[in-house]
């Protein structure tokens, strides 16, 4: 299999004096995206010869907490669909979007 392709996916962090993010933008051009605000972004790579993830979470400083919540709970339900899509574990995938309820429950989420 050949590489018929290269696309990129670039963010754009704005700092202020302590390296604390202010500001991020984000532009994936293949998805039409060109340097769209964001508040957070999360991202996680497999280091497959570690065996490990490698992670970065970044928030502004101004992110809502409760949209902090909200971003949390929708990351996890994204997770859940995408381990079963990843692994046809529909029982496991199940288990989490049942997580998923209760974590909106406690956050008080759900309307």
């Amino acid at each position: 299999m050949s590489v018929k392709h290269n696309s990129q996916v670039n963010f754009e962090i704005g700092l202020d004096e302590n390296k604390v993010p202010e500001e991020i933008f984000w532009t994936a051009i293949d998805g039409g995206i060109d340097k769209a605000e964001s508040k957070a972004v999360m991202i996680s790579v497999w280091d497959h010869k570690q065996k490990d993830t490698l992670r970065m979470d970044l928030w502004t400083k101004d992110m809502p907490i409760d949209e902090m919540k909200q971003f949390y709970h929708q990351t996890l339900m994204s997770m859940a669909d995408s381990f079963e899509r990843a692994t046809d574990d529909q029982k496991m995938s199940a288990t989490m979007r049942d997580f998923c309820e209760y974590f909106a429950e406690k956050l008080e989420l759900k309307k």
